[in-house]
């Protein structure tokens, strides 16, 4: 188990296409209370401050929606995050949506802004999207664009106004650094649920993602050592980034904004993440989209999501 662990509750949901995972959290702290767990009341933790409210307004920014919203949030979560790490603490961030998560790999990279950051990503989504390519314009299916500083213009399908242009900029700037990563040094894990535009990049960028399938021809642990020797062997810190619908929503359940069916089964995910806490390397986590509103089985997500943890971070 990590030691010195610092929680980062952040309730922003304005990335998101639906509503509902603002309340994950208390989801999550609802069961561990229901369980007797201790861990959340006991684990030094602070709030971020959501900007939820924008959402009951029009977003003025077709393509990249409330993204004026989302570069305060940024600014926090990187804020808040490089203070945790400065004072060698571990920071576990508990999100609402996905799209705030560049602003916790800019917390990172500005408190070591000379090390070599590698990303695990377990998500169903490439994420890989910008304001240029999106179908939707929900900027949570863009942070690992805002990491790597990619547009990928060449797939350019959206009229993007001037003002979304200069948001967009701010947004992948946030931490003053840029790209924040390396696409080589980014790894997949469960991705399944892609556009053309996003399997472009990946190819482009030669991104290593252990489908479900992969996974399971290679088996976890083979998987994990090529993980640590091979693909991120070369980087001096990793951040590990688990969205809930990396996990099979027809097995657990929909409660996720974008669930996806034939994912990860809870066992591996719970291998996965122990493994990964137990590496030096390993200097953040953050678990995000759990969205009880959506849940078809009670709130079966955030139990699922609370069942992961507690295995991951006991010794």
């Amino acid at each position: 188990m990590k030691n010195n662990i610092n929680l980062i509750y952040n309730r922003s949901e304005i990335g998101a296409g639906t509503r509902g995972s603002s309340i994950g959290i208390d989801a999550l702290l609802m069961e561990a209370t229901k369980k007797g767990s201790t861990f959340f009341r006991d684990t030094p933790s602070q709030a971020i401050n959501d900007k939820n409210h924008i959402l009951t307004v029009p977003s003025n920014h077709k393509w990249a929606k409330h993204i004026d919203g989302l570069i305060g949030i940024y600014e926090e979560v990187c804020d808040t995050v490089c203070q945790v790490l400065q004072k060698e603490n571990f920071p576990l961030i508990i999100s609402g949506d996905h799209a705030s998560s560049g602003g916790s790999v800019a917390g990172i990279k500005k408190a070591f802004p000379e090390k070599r950051l590698g990303l695990i990503w377990i998500d169903a989504h490439a994420d890989l999207h910008s304001p240029y390519t999106s179908p939707s314009g929900n900027v949570h299916g863009m942070p690992i664009a805002t990491i790597i500083n990619e547009d990928n213009l060449k797939f350019e399908l959206d009229d993007v106004d001037e003002s979304t242009k200069i948001e967009w900029e701010k947004l992948k700037n946030v931490g003053g650094v840029k790209p924040k990563a390396l696409p080589t040094d980014i790894v997949f894990i469960g991705v399944r649920d892609t556009e053309k535009e996003e399997d472009y990049l990946i190819e482009k960028h030669g991104i290593v993602n252990f489908t479900p399938e992969i996974l399971r021809e290679k088996g976890v642990e083979a998987t994990l050592l090529e993980i640590k020797e091979e693909l991120l062997a070369d980087c001096d810190i990793v951040y590990v980034s688990f969205d809930v619908d990396s996990l099979d929503s027809n097995i657990v359940s929909t409660g996720t904004g974008t669930p996806v069916e034939n994912g990860l089964f809870v066992e591996e995910v719970k291998k996965i993440l122990k493994a990964f806490l137990s590496w030096n390397k390993v200097i953040a986590l953050e678990v995000t989209e759990i969205n009880p509103l959506l849940d078809n089985k009670g709130n079966k997500m955030a139990e699922t999501a609370l069942e992961i943890l507690e295995f991951a971070l006991n010794s």
